[in-house]
């Protein structure tokens, strides 16, 4: 049997959901590569909700194995970014603001995400939550373009799906430890199998620990501006409790500490030659924990499947404040005779609960029918302290009393949000080759905010209308989001598709009275509340396998009609941070996937994506037809791996990979562009015995130096320069 017939044969005479729950890696595994060597695997996806041969799947998906994961260290987020074409992350200011960016469907400072996050079936709610250690992962897919119609609201340019190991039959697990040049140490470890006789009840556990002193110098401290201490712990025990019912707890946490403000201040950036030397070290402290349970009921016909959440995080965060000098040095000393400080605090509690019905996937037609709700909790508070070379204080919920770090400004809100969506999706065969595929979802998400600043702290401008102490604002986005895809199977090796989708992400509230404070100080597209964006897509693609399947070459074309993208805006007359919208953007690209199996052992990959954004319509004209803020023109990924046997038992596995950033612009007037950012990783791996590795490894290799991000005011974060390390791993 062949690796398409095999293929079919998995997917075919097994219902949607019992091959969702199978693991990817086994099935990739079962599929296999031809006696030779030469055919390149066969993976199954499950990023729409259905499982599915990723290269006869009617999308575009990049999927990253078991194997791949570990090939390529994937260990953070920003390594699977690094591998994806068309999608970058700005890592900046804290852990918990990382912006993600697919095809130019860009996020920000208090936005909302611009991807759906769904980590073993349980979709992300707060953006802080995405940057954090993977370990023990099966499987990553990211799914591009708007999915609103299967994840609903917040998956406006896509989704990533993560999908962490699930516990065997038998007793398996792994460890590993690992040094760095930070210096700094870190050790992974997972165990898992069966829990008595019967087979029924299964556990796993997992967990990573990282320590390092940093890799970004500040001069005027003598120390790291980055050091990063991470504890992350997993748990996870499944019931098979019949044929038909099975139960898959989860619980999760995660102890980060690390710093955070460490920016400089330029007008270009590309400028960077200034070093960090901020007079506070601060700290940045983030909690996550997160319960969850799944049941799987097969009622005949058909499988219901109930997921249910609940999550917290809180977040503190303190520093320097602008412009990031020491005391006597600073702009506002020099002035005013002091300094300022700042401090953050965020907590977030959320539930949700997602059931649905997939019908067996035998016979012409599938579908799937669900409704999803979710309520949210969110406390934030931000403020200015006055910098006595002290130290920061941390702020919490009220104002800090500290003599030596008092008060300057302060703001806080709370906010309780209740969202809820029904959802419908159907599957038909046409004929033997053409596929139709049809979602509709209808999210509605209605929001209350209560200012809780006290009234002495309100950033009030004379003259002005400003916010109220106690005020309580509610405002509700709701959104229609379908998409409708159809794919023409030419033969086995060739897949044509193409399809309309729509996404669109929830507004929200800036502080209020900061519209008519921003017109008063010449500023607009910003108002009290931002509204929601919606994105539409068109886009055609083929996935192709050629020569013996040693060759897969995808492709597609989009383009993206935006409707109140986000930017951001630092208001320093009232010492706000605030989104604004576009009213109108246009998104177009294209994406090019290569894979190719020279040789056994010898694989290379190409990826190459490109997007061309333009403001359409603002109200400022000067600004019309410039580039959207946050968004790369281009991405291209390059790779190599290969594996040979050395000696008897003994394996040696090399692997390169390079990827280009295009141009990015940064703020509305396109006042300056960063140039294109090359980076280089390498990894050299000796396998022997029964598991055992080490593996040396570099990530930014040749250590290009350039700004994470640019803010507008000429706030630039510094980006990682060269680390690397030597990593031991047993597999028992």
């Amino acid at each position: 049997m062949n690796t398409r017939e095999v293929k079919r044969s998995l997917l075919g005479g097994t219902s949607i959901i019992a091959a969702m729950m199978m693991s990817p890696a086994v099935v990739a595994q079962d599929q296999g590569s031809d006696e030779s060597g030469f055919a390149l695997e066969e993976i199954v996806v499950t990023s729409r909700r259905k499982a599915e041969s990723l290269q006869e799947a009617p999308a575009a998906i990049t999927a990253f194995t078991s194997q791949k994961i570990q090939d390529a260290g994937i260990e953070r987020p920003a390594d699977f970014v690094a591998l994806t074409t068309n999608l970058t992350l700005i890592e900046t200011q804290n852990a918990g603001n990382a912006f993600v960016v697919l095809r130019g469907i860009t996020q920000n400072r208090n936005s909302e995400p611009s991807v759906a996050v769904v980590i073993d079936g349980v979709q992300q709610v707060n953006p802080a939550q995405f940057n954090q250690e993977l370990f023990d992962i099966q499987q990553i897919e990211v799914l591009k373009g708007p999915q609103g119609a299967i994840y609903g609201r917040n998956a406006i340019g896509g989704a990533i799906v993560i999908t962490t190991k699930k516990p065997g039959e038998e007793t398996e697990g792994s460890i590993s430890a690992g040094i760095d040049n930070g210096p700094g140490y870190k050790i992974r470890g997972s165990v898992g199998g069966p829990i008595g006789d019967s087979g029924k009840l299964k556990y796993r556990l997992s967990g990573a620990f990282i320590d390092t002193d940093g890799y970004i110098n500040n001069e005027f401290l003598g120390e790291e501006a980055d050091p990063y201490q991470d504890l992350s712990l997993r748990g996870r025990l499944i019931w098979d409790a019949s044929d038909r019912l099975s139960v898959d707890l989860r619980a999760s946490m995660s102890r980060l500490k690390t710093q955070a403000f460490y920016y400089n201040i330029v007008t270009d950036v590309n400028d960077t030659s200034l070093p960090v030397r901020v007079n506070n070290a601060g700290q940045n402290d983030r909690d996550m924990n997160s319960v969850s349970m799944q049941i799987n009921y097969d009622v005949g016909g058909g499988t219901i499947t109930s997921t249910t959440s609940f999550d917290t995080l809180e977040e503190i965060l303190t520093g320097d404040a602008f412009d990031f000098l020491p005391i006597e040095e600073s702009l506002f000393y020099q002035i005013l005779g002091v300094d300022l400080n700042q401090s953050q605090f965020l907590d977030v509690e959320s539930w949700s609960q997602d059931l649905r019905f997939a019908s067996d996937s035998d016979g012409p037609l599938r579908w799937m029918v669900g409704g999803y709700m979710i309520g949210t909790k969110r406390y934030i508070s931000t403020g200015n302290l006055v910098d006595l070379g002290q130290g920061v204080t941390p702020v919490y919920r009220e104002p800090s009393t500290n003599p030596n770090n008092p008060q300057a400004t302060f703001l806080a809100d709370e906010q309780d949000n209740f969202a809820w969506a029904v959802y419908a999706d159907a599957t038909y065969d046409l004929t033997d080759k053409l596929e139709l595929n049809a979602s509709i979802r209808y999210d509605e998400d209605e929001r209350e905010q209560t200012t809780l600043t006290p009234t002495e702290y309100l950033p009030n401008v004379e003259g002005i209308p400003g916010a109220v102490s106690g005020e309580v604002r509610t405002v509700t986005f709701s959104e229609w989001q379908p998409k409708f895809t159809l794919r023409y199977l030419v033969n086995d090796d060739l897949t044509f598709y193409g399809g309309y989708s729509t996404g669109f992400r929830s507004g929200g509230f800036n502080q209020s009275g900061v519209g008519a404070i921003a017109v008063a100080n010449g500023i607009v597209g910003v108002n009290d509340i931002f509204e929601a964006e919606v994105a539409t897509t068109f886009e055609l693609g083929f996935k192709s396998e050629l020569l013996d399947s040693r060759l897969t070459l995808n492709g597609n074309v989009f383009t993206t009609k935006s409707e109140n993208s986000y930017f951001f805006v630092f208001l320093a007359a009232n010492s706000t941070q605030n989104l604004g919208t576009v009213p109108e953007g246009r998104l177009k690209g294209l994406e090019l996937d290569a894979s190719y199996r020279a040789a056994p052992g010898l694989d290379f990959n190409l990826g190459f994506g490109y997007t061309d954004s333009e403001i359409k319509e603002f109200q400022d004209s000067s600004v019309i037809g410039n580039k959207l803020p946050g968004v790369s023109e281009m991405t291209l990924n390059m790779g190599v791996q290969y594996s040979t046997e050395i000696a008897d038992g003994v394996t040696l596995v090399t692997r390169a990979d390079y990827q280009r950033i295009g141009k990015t612009w940064w703020d509305l007037p396109n006042s300056t562009v960063r140039n294109p950012v090359d980076l280089f990783d390498a990894r050299i791996s000796v396998e022997w015995g029964d598991g055992w590795a080490v593996t040396a490894w570099s990530r930014n290799l040749f250590n290009e130096k350039y700004n994470a991000e640019f803010s507008p005011g000429g706030f630039v974060f510094k980006a990682k320069p060269r680390r690397y390390g030597l990593d031991i791993s047993k597999r028992f």
